[in-house]
């Protein structure tokens, strides 16, 4: 959990995937989109949707339950696109619904416990928000060093 200090708080942007709620710093969030059309690439990974233009740039798209290997379901009207930045690269996440942001406290922050049935090098952290768990995503573990080539080479 290299984001927080002892005694500072982490602003998290709060997504729905599937049934559970993730957490991903506010500072790697670059916006918050409605889902676009997507173009599809040959020859990708699975859990790569696509790419999209987004003001003239094209950004890759990750989809994130594919990702995570849950269940696929239907875009809905809430499905949105997080621009993060994934080791130096803009990359778009497909999310359920984007909930909120909230402050967290590092106190309210634990460590993932060791029997974590999602790979646990995406978790950062167990976050504790009132009555609610946050699972803490490592947004730059998403992708494997192969991956990231890749993603390099799509971009040019």
């Amino acid at each position: 959990m290299g984001e927080v200090q002892d005694d500072q708080e982490l602003q998290l942007v709060i997504f729905r995937l599937a049934q559970e709620e993730y957490g991903l710093p506010i500072t790697k969030v670059q916006e918050i989109n409605r889902l676009v059309p997507i173009t599809k690439l040959p020859q990708t990974p699975s859990f790569m949707e696509g790419i999209i233009n987004l003001r003239g740039r094209i950004i890759p798209v990750i989809d994130l339950r594919k990702r995570f290997q849950l269940a696929v379901a239907e875009y809905e009207e809430d499905t949105r696109i997080i621009i993060v930045e994934v080791s130096g690269q803009t990359v778009g996440i497909i999310v359920d619904a984007v909930n909120e942001v909230v402050r967290l406290g590092a106190d309210s922050i634990e460590p993932p416990p060791p029997a974590f049935v999602l790979d646990a090098r995406y978790i950062d952290g167990v976050g504790k928000l009132d009555e609610r768990l946050l699972i803490l995503l490592d947004i730059n573990s998403i992708l494997t060093t192969q991956e990231e080539i890749a993603l390099r080479q799509m971009n040019g």
